[in-house]
């Protein structure tokens, strides 16, 4: 946690350590979850999944006594398929049926959906289905997939390739005689997404709407309304969809499930409740994969560490199927364009393959790309600094832009609106109290283990505008926000946003800004959210974007709202409106002052007290946000880690952890914490923990928490924060987002200080997850010489 934190307040504006408003009811059991929900006569789903990781599908075989509570394909004639469809170059189009259909392309694809009063019952109506496939050649690595054409996963490609992207911005010219030259070999293993709720829908037919609702754990409510009802052939009015509680979603929940697919089109036909609540099991054979990441980068620099040109090729393992509506292409541009990170060069060459193989298709994961991108940048960062004979900071520092440059466009045209990279590691340097260490390193540990410190500083992208999302070829493409703001007759406030929390307290920081523009108190004002019905549109909560964007349009709504309250204010003070002012929550005047309470009672209870000529829209507005400038703002934080490394168990032991972030203005200072602290939480996990393995034929080898390691509270150490606080010129406020900067970086930071422990043993690793097994391997491969010399082929230097 930060240092000297301030207690937590039950009120406040904009900066205030206000308590989260949605603990309470989850603390005492009171939320309201998919699986909460009760209806006579629902019915749920259970899938009958493929065994295999690709075959053709021969027969389909209804068990004749419950032939009519099964469901292929083919018996959605009237839904369509599932279309990501992007504008990119090289992107190859395909379709995800909800139940396969001809094709099963992993292990766990749904291919019949069987309901019946109980879970179990539908279970047990899946195992009397007779699957008849012919099995082909499976693809469990994108290598192979990339290199063979004969056998494809989807039949109509030429090659098993989703798109290939490259970037070449002044390389030659730059790289051209660079006195050192780092080669440096990354990889990123595949991961699930975990969160405590997986999937779970519930639609059932309003008979008196003539409406189809959808109950769903989404991240997207109002997207998610517009692609059920083009996929079901349906008018858009005629779909309503709710996000209750949402148990974490991290980006699993920003995309359209097959099974929300397959549910809707149960309550359309049928015109009964039905739903479909993902197991375990489920989640990590068939659910999110996302991380796999493979690179080889050649990093051009000058003696003393500073880069001049980066070269890279990356392949993405994107499974079988691309979700809607981001499409793998998200992925892929993300990598492409972030890359380059928070450093100063100007030659950048890079190609980006993504390929499709047998396993469940690559989501958006809670820094999109981003963590794959900040390992593979850092850990080539570090390298420079020993081909140089530096200190890694020193050589970081050097390169990281700098404060008095921004705001600044890099290589790629990210344009970074405001903060100091440096700064932000000289504090954590600092923080984390290198000298410290170093003397700790020469004495050494009397136990025989080596510690370590590393470093990891990353940009985080968010609020991205309508031009970002135009140039990843999306088929929907955001950019701007509503928000709707009620007086109520009381005096206290309605908000009404279309984004959707998932354990971000928007109920709380919504709020929040609220307070901060009409001074009514946090406790009277009531947020509404996750319902198409009840909100106004936005495409949700996804990309950092939640707070800067519904935010931003609470706050120019709630300002629409000041000039009427003035108006019958001052006509209640007698006095003229250029007389007044508005003061946190009162019109102030010569003669007293008026509370909105009073305002609003003229407003809703007693029209003949209204001043002539008031505006008719009355104490309810709606209006849009869109940052001033369509690039986003970037967050930015530096991570540095102390471990203690055990050559004889493989072992590793993390010290201490520190945290330099500068989101911005900080809405709630202890809703950032809580965001931080999960986020790097899961970037432990993917630096020590999770991975999601498979046999040589695409069979998921995780299929439990037993085989797929998460961290827990014994796992983590006190991570103490530090915050910066550089506004954007941008935003209202000065705010930037900050879901996904936890994430990114703990698989660097760490990496690097296992490295710099072992250095004295010529040892590198550069492998996600860092299991005990990985680093022996490469301690024992170092003590044969064999370690050696793949460093000196590493790291080249050319005099």
């Amino acid at each position: 946690m930060s240092e000297h934190v301030e207690q937590p307040t039950e009120d406040g504006g904009v900066g205030a350590r206000v308590r989260r408003r949605e603990d309470e009811r989850h603390l005492h059991g009171k939320g309201r979850f998919v699986a909460d929900y009760s209806f006579p006569d629902l019915q749920e789903v259970a899938f009958l999944r493929s065994p295999l990781a690709h075959a053709r599908i021969l027969r389909i075989g209804k068990p004749q006594r419950y032939a009519d509570s099964v469901v292929t394909r083919a018996d959605m004639h009237d839904a369509s398929d599932i279309v990501a469809d992007s504008s990119l170059p090289t992107y190859k189009p395909s379709s995800h049926p909800p139940l396969a259909s001809e094709k099963v392309r992993f292990v766990g694809e749904p291919v019949a959906m069987c309901f019946a009063k109980t879970r179990a019952q539908a279970e047990d109506i899946a195992e009397e289905i007779e699957l008849d496939l012919d099995e082909l050649p499976a693809f469990a690595n994108a290598y192979a997939a990339r290199e063979r054409t004969d056998v494809r996963v989807h039949d109509h490609w030429t090659d098993n390739l989703f798109l290939d992207l490259t970037a070449d911005v002044d390389f030659e010219a730059r790289a051209k005689d660079a006195p050192v030259v780092v080669r440096q070999k990354v990889d990123l293993a595949r991961q699930c997404m975990v969160p405590m709720e997986g999937k779970a829908v519930l639609a059932y037919w309003d008979h008196p709407q003539s409406q189809l609702v959808v109950i769903t754990s989404t991240q997207v409510p109002h997207m998610i309304r517009t692609v059920l009802a083009e996929c079901l052939g349906i008018e858009h009015a005629q779909v309503r969809v709710i996000s209750p509680d949402v148990g974490g979603a991290f980006g699993y929940k920003c995309v359209l499930q097959q099974e929300e697919l397959c549910i809707a089109w149960l309550a359309l036909t049928y015109k009964r409740p039905f739903r479909f609540i993902e197991d375990r099991r489920e989640h990590l054979i068939a659910g999110a994969n996302t991380r796999q990441h493979h690179y080889e980068l050649t990093a051009y620099a000058d003696k003393t560490g500073r880069l001049l040109a980066l070269d890279a090729r990356l392949l993405i393992d994107g499974g079988a199927y691309s979700a809607w509506p981001f499409t793998i292409g998200l992925e892929t541009g993300q990598a492409l364009g972030n890359l380059p990170g928070p450093y100063d060069f100007r030659g950048y060459r890079c190609r980006t393959q993504c390929a499709a193989t047998n396993k469940p298709g690559f989501l958006p994961y809670r820094g999109v790309a981003r963590t794959g991108v900040c390992f593979a940048i850092e850990l080539t960062m570090d390298a420079i600094a020993r081909a140089v004979g530096r200190e890694a900071w020193e050589v970081r520092h050097d390169n990281l832009v700098r404060g008095a440059d921004m705001p600044y466009t890099n290589v790629v045209k990210k344009h970074y609106d405001s903060g100091d990279f440096q700064e932000s590691l000289r504090r954590a340097v600092e923080k984390l109290d290198l000298p410290k260490w170093r003397a700790r390193q020469r004495a050494g540990e009397q136990d025989g283990r080596l510690v370590g410190v590393g470093f990891a500083t990353f940009t985080e992208q968010s609020a991205h505008g309508t031009a970002v999302f135009a140039s990843w070829g999306l088929p929907v493409v955001p950019g701007y926000d509503l928000a709707t703001v009620r007086v109520t007759a009381d005096g206290g406030l309605e908000l009404r946003a279309g984004i959707h929390s998932h354990g971000q307290g928007m109920e709380t920081t919504l709020a929040q800004i609220a307070n901060e523009v009409l001074g009514v108190p946090v406790a009277k004002i009531k947020v509404v959210h996750g319902d198409t019905a009840l909100t106004p549109y936005s495409t949700g909560t996804y990309a950092s974007r939640s707070i800067v964007m519904a935010g931003g349009a609470v706050a120019v709504t709630c300002r629409e709202l000041i000039p009427r309250i003035v108006k019958i204010g001052a006509h209640l003070l007698k006095e003229d409106e250029s007389a007044v002012r508005f003061e946190k929550g009162e019109v102030v005047g010569a003669t007293g002052r008026v509370a909105l309470g009073q305002i609003a009672d003229a407003w809703y209870l007693h029209p003949d007290r209204l001043p002539a000529g008031v505006n008719l829209a009355g104490l309810e507005a709606t209006q849009g946000f869109k940052p001033k400038v369509d690039t986003g703002a970037f967050s930015y934080a530096t991570h540095a880690a102390a471990v203690a490394v055990d050559p004889q168990t493989g072992h590793v032991e993390i010290l201490d952890y520190v945290i330099v972030e500068d989101c911005g203005r900080m809405i709630n200072p202890m809703v950032v914490e809580g965001q931080t602290i999960g986020g790097t939480a899961q970037g432990i996990g993917t630096a020590f923990y999770e991975e999601t393995l498979y046999d040589d034929n695409a069979q998921p080898l995780t299929s439990t928490l037993a085989d797929y390691m998460l961290p827990g509270p014994t796992e983590l150490v006190n991570i103490r924060i530090d915050h910066m606080e550089t506004p954007s010129p941008y935003t209202e406020f000065g705010a930037k987002g900050v879901g996904e900067g936890g994430a990114i970086a703990p698989p660097a930071a760490l990496f690097n200080a296992v490295n710099d422990a072992l250095r004295p043993l010529n040892a590198i690793v550069s492998e996600t997850p860092l299991t005990p097994r990985r680093l022996l391997a490469a301690i024992d491969a170092a003590r044969a010489d064999v370690g050696a010399a793949a460093g000196n082929a590493n790291c080249e230097v050319a005099q």
